[in-house]
């Protein structure tokens, strides 16, 4: 059976039995039998998570490639949820011995005669049987990236990069570029019947530069990527990168020290959206407002951004970095609409919070691999396009600053309060870009920035792949796009006056 939209490829649920269970001995009857021992001391939910993936990364520095590492991970999950309470143990050994023992740890969480929670106002006694999950449509195709090209080729990849970064300018010093890859199958089996699988490609390209006039240096940096294979990196797109990092680092030559104070702030298009992810997608994750630490608890319904400001969570749009086809517990990922014209409409949830909250599951319950609880995580994070032209919003800011790319930054749940690095970003004067400055950062509070927003551009764009979202120690690729964008009144750390 052939996948309708990606002719060619297998139906994701034999791919993922013949690649988990197949060489395992296991069979679907098996992992009936596992979540029956478990749900026998009557706990509300359990489910079974299979992980296969395979990893390389190839570095180039100094015009050689000096790295190139590969790996295998694979195993299981066993969790089982009572309650608020999770029972969670894994194994590298996918053998019916391994999930037997894991089964028999996590259902100490219940107890024998133990009634189980009333859900939905019915009780849940046992597992439901197992059967294949009517899913949309997969995201991505599922070859495995890493056999997309030889290994000659992706150093000759790698050697490309650093030439056309070297021709971009003669005062290109050091190049360092890194190509990485991963291929992942999962396999998710729960007690409320789910039976679900996906195979996920995802591929990475980052490069960083460092340019040098009269003794003084300065780095600039680009890359991009998704959930593709290698042919994603024709010459026009390392082009692209080569151009867009040498570029940044030369203007930071000519940058001057960047103004301090309150100011209007102007965000451009695509990656600037790292800020909505970390001052305004954190908060919004179930977990987080379910027990009341986020500035956005208890806020559904009120407004908490100006009109016209619509924030989206999709982990279904096609080949993108942070899109899935299901999450990590089986459920097919969506468009969520969070934010819709000013007003907060709905959080993120995995199963466990959606379901002590009273709510349906969002798709966004994901792990970095099978030793990993799911947590509600973000995919493709982004704003709505308004209607104003960005050369508009420019010529609008008498004076301030217009930030085009960020660095680091990071964010306190509870308050809200961020802090953010521009790694790219210039003075506006008189309706005008001009000097290009550096040091500069935004300083203020995700509700209370999203209220100052007062002009939304109609140039939308997501990021070129890039992301990487942390949370609780497990790392995960995510997306994140942004319109043109002004705030008023914001605060800026600088180095002048």
């Amino acid at each position: 059976m052939n996948s309708p939209v990606f002719p060619g490829v297998p139906d994701l649920f034999v791919q993922a039995s013949q690649c988990l269970l197949t060489p395992c001995e296991l069979e679907v009857s098996h992992l009936q039998t596992i979540l029956d021992r478990v749900m026998t001391r009557r706990v509300d939910y359990a489910d079974l998570y299979f992980q296969y993936a395979r990893f390389e990364s190839w570095s180039l520095d100094e015009g050689i490639v000096k790295v190139g590492s590969f790996s295998i991970d694979q195993g299981v999950g066993v969790r089982a949820l009572c309650g608020e309470k999770t029972a969670f143990a894994y194994s590298d050994d996918i053998t019916l011995a391994a999930l037997t023992d894991a089964a028999d740890s996590v259902r100490a969480i219940g107890r024998v005669g133990q009634d189980a929670a009333k859900i939905g106002g019915q009780r849940i006694s046992a597992a439901t049987s197992l059967r294949a999950s009517s899913l949309p449509p997969p995201r991505y195709a599922a070859d495995d990236p890493l056999a997309s090209l030889p290994a000659e080729a992706k150093v000759r990849l790698l050697e490309r990069l650093e030439g056309f970064a070297r021709a971009a300018d003669p005062r290109v010093r050091q190049v360092m570029a890194t190509l990485a890859g991963e291929w992942r199958v999962v396999l998710v089996a729960a007690s409320d019947g789910r039976l679900a699988a996906d195979v996920r490609p995802l591929v990475r390209v980052s490069l960083s530069v460092i340019v040098e006039d009269e003794g003084r240096r300065e780095q600039g940096s680009a890359g991009g990527g998704g959930r593709l294979d290698y042919a994603y990196f024709n010459d026009a797109r390392l082009c692209e990168y080569a151009d867009k990092a040498v570029r940044q680092a030369a203007l930071n030559l000519e940058a001057r020290p960047a103004p301090a104070g309150v100011m209007d702030v102007v965000l451009g298009p695509g990656w600037p959206g790292i800020l909505l992810h970390e001052a305004v997608g954190h908060g919004l994750e179930g977990d987080f407002n379910r027990k009341g630490s986020s500035a956005f608890s208890g806020r559904i319904g009120e407004r908490v951004a100006a009109p016209g400001v619509t924030v989206i969570d999709d982990g279904s749009l096609p080949g993108r970095r942070g899109s899935l086809s299901i999450d990590d517990e089986g459920h097919p990922t969506q468009a969520t609409t969070l934010i819709e014209d000013g007003i907060l409409k709905c959080y993120l949830q995995d199963g466990l919070n959606a379901r002590l909250m009273g709510v349906s599951p969002t798709g966004n319950g994901r792990r970095e691999s099978f030793a990993c609880l799911p947590l509600p995580r973000m995919t493709n994070t982004y704003m709505l396009a308004g209607d104003d032209a960005p050369e508009e919003i420019i010529r609008s800011v008498k004076k301030g600053i217009y930030a085009a790319n960020f660095g680091g930054g990071q964010v306190d749940i509870t308050s809200g309060k961020f802090v953010f690095s521009m790694s790219e970003a210039y003075r506006i004067e008189d309706g005008k870009v001009t000097t290009p400055i550096k040091g500069a950062t935004l300083i203020g509070n995700g509700p209370e920035a999203m209220i100052r927003v007062t002009r939304i551009g109609n140039d939308m764009a997501l990021d070129p792949g890039v992301g990487t979202c942390g949370k609780e120690g497990q790392s995960l690729p995510v997306g994140v796009g942004l319109p043109t964008l002004r705030l008023d009144g914001i605060t800026v750390g600088g180095t002048s006056l």
